[in-house]
């Protein structure tokens, strides 16, 4: 078989990251597939996804703004466009199926896809479904959940809980020394690897700082993946025993090396805390629709698989809430091993199966 696909999806890592394992896991089972990628312009997937080596068609789309009005006046316009754009990519691809997995470009590619006939396929990451996806599941002809608390927002006959794709790399055990020494660092002390999703997180990070010679005083090495829009704050920090970067590559060695983890609720990083048996400390932003940072992380803290401090609390209760996960081994490998209960390995070739599925029968 050789599939020709296009998969759409982005603004943010939680969207790019599961598309691109999508794919890689689609050339692994179909080696000649031909495989194309429609982001936002001006939005990361534009380099991400080249870096990963596939081609990628960005449109004129953005998301509507429910803070500040007035940045929506263009919105009719560029969604308009975006439409005609699409239109234009799937009539000269021809693809075999379409794949979203959200943010804003996804819309217009799979609104189009079923217009023309084209199967398509939804992945929807978090417990509280997205705006994209929910407005397009009754167009879509299949629907992978990453989370089975979305299944109350979506057509039952098409839908099906597989977990979230996560990197084909973090399936690939490394030991906590050689994860070290990749990343130059002493294996020989507690790390604490703190990630504020693929931006940033400013609330995160000034945690982080404010606590700075808290950690310091444990003898605590940090890994401190600050985002692209803090890097000039906050990487003048780093020391010999602080670690300050914008953005990390080589996740399954920062994964592989942490003894506690301190992260945003999205849901990409959950799967991948699951994933990997990682004890967690859960900030999740406020700043997303309908809090669904919260209500992913909720669930693991009913279970006793994570903690989670909430960010208008954060100030008094982050501290107390670190230092005793930093101090107590036994609980941290309490929630360790509850967390990989809620793992979903075989997510991604779940996933490929059900498009394959598509497919064929179209």
């Amino acid at each position: 078989m050789k599939p020709k696909l296009i998969i759409s999806g982005g603004g943010t890592g939680g969207h790019i990251f599961p598309a691109l394992a999508i794919a890689d896991e689609v050339k692994i089972q179909f080696p000649e597939a031909s495989i194309l990628f429609v982001g936002a312009y001006n939005r990361m997937e534009m380099q991400r996804v080249p870096k990963a080596g596939y081609r990628i068609k960005g449109l004129w789309i953005s998301g509507f703004d429910r803070k500040n009005m007035l940045r929506n006046l263009l919105f009719p316009l560029k969604l308009g466009w975006s439409i005609f754009q699409a239109l234009t990519i799937v009539i000269r691809f021809r693809p075999n199926a379409v794949v979203g997995t959200g943010g804003f470009a996804s819309g217009p590619l799979v609104f189009i896809a079923s217009m023309l006939g084209v199967p398509s396929l939804l992945q929807e990451q978090n417990a509280f479904p997205g705006v994209t996806n929910k407005q397009l599941a009754q167009r879509a002809h299949a629907i992978c959940l990453g989370s089975i608390a979305a299944l109350r927002f979506f057509p039952a006959s098409k839908s099906v809980v597989t977990g979230n794709p996560v990197r084909e790399t973090l399936l690939q055990h490394i030991s906590k020394n050689d994860a070290c020494k990749t990343l130059g660092i002493d294996s020989n002390k507690f790390i604490l690897l703190v990630m504020g999703g693929s931006l940033g997180a400013r609330k995160i990070n000034q945690l982080i700082k404010n606590h700075l010679h808290d950690i310091q005083q444990l003898d605590v090495q940090l890994i401190w993946q600050c985002g692209n829009l803090y890097a000039a704050e906050y990487q003048p920090l780093t020391n010999e025993n602080t670690h300050v970067v914008p953005f990390i590559d080589n996740m399954p060695a920062a994964y592989a090396a942490a003894d506690l983890v301190v992260s945003r609720a999205g849901a990409l990083a959950i799967s991948e805390l699951c994933l990997m048996g990682k004890p967690t400390l859960f900030i999740p932003s406020p700043n997303v629709a309908e809090n669904h940072q919260e209500k992913n992380a909720q669930s693991l803290v009913d279970n006793k698989a994570a903690k989670m401090v909430v960010e208008h609390k954060a100030d008094n209760d982050f501290w107390p809430a670190l230092k005793g996960l930093i101090e107590d081994e036994e609980l941290r490998e309490l929630i360790g091993k509850n967390i990989t209960s809620f793992a979903h390995p075989n997510a991604t070739k779940d996933i490929v199966e059900k498009l394959t599925q598509l497919i064929s029968h179209e």
